[in-house]
């Protein structure tokens, strides 16, 4: 997904204020105390997903606003209990290497979690989605850089191919009588 199109989430989905008053009903007779900030929460989130990094702000009285920039993410999780998948709502947790045990910004309330998730991993690593072109009538692939574990599995099995095409040719030779 586009860096457009992800900037296009800038509120949580309505589901999360469904969720929210789910989770408050447990509290029974402290409904009413349990809601109105869980209600002020829902109304005053707002995302921002911009060229330099991504943004969470909410409240009313106390103003949280928290930023970070893709260069500073270290890990991102999804999560979601029972309720929050029968919602179609994840959350997206994202780590930085403040020494904190706990997810730096979560991203709650949006449907399209696994895409978030993606595009933060992509800016994160600086990815470049594959790019196709034409070299002399065969296609070729222009990859974006890999860590070293794929870059490993893509010697593996480029040597396993030169194997199978020596043997290949052997067999060929044998059975001539060469």
């Amino acid at each position: 997904m586009s860096q457009e199109a992800i900037s296009k989430i800038e509120r949580p989905d309505p589901s999360l204020m469904t969720y929210y008053t789910l989770a408050c009903l447990l509290t029974g007779p402290l409904f009413p105390i349990f809601i109105i900030p869980s209600y002020f929460r829902y109304h005053t989130m707002r995302y921002r997903f911009d060229a330099d990094g991504v943004s969470m702000r909410w409240g009313i009285l106390f103003r949280r606003e928290i930023n970070l920039t893709y260069s500073r993410i270290q890990d991102i999780h999804l999560t979601s209990n029972f309720v929050e998948r029968w919602l179609g709502l994840a959350r997206v947790q994202i780590q930085t290497a403040s020494g904190s045990a706990s997810a730096e910004l979560t991203i709650e309330g949006v449907k399209e979690y696994e895409v978030v998730r993606d595009f933060l991993y992509s800016k994160m690593r600086g990815h470049h989605h594959a790019a196709t072109g034409s070299v002399s009538g065969t296609a070729s692939v222009v990859e974006a850089p890999m860590d070293s574990s794929a870059q490993l599995a893509a010697t593996l099995r480029e040597v396993a191919s030169e194997l199978r095409a020596l043997r290949r040719e052997l067999d060929e030779r044998r059975s001539r009588g060469v």
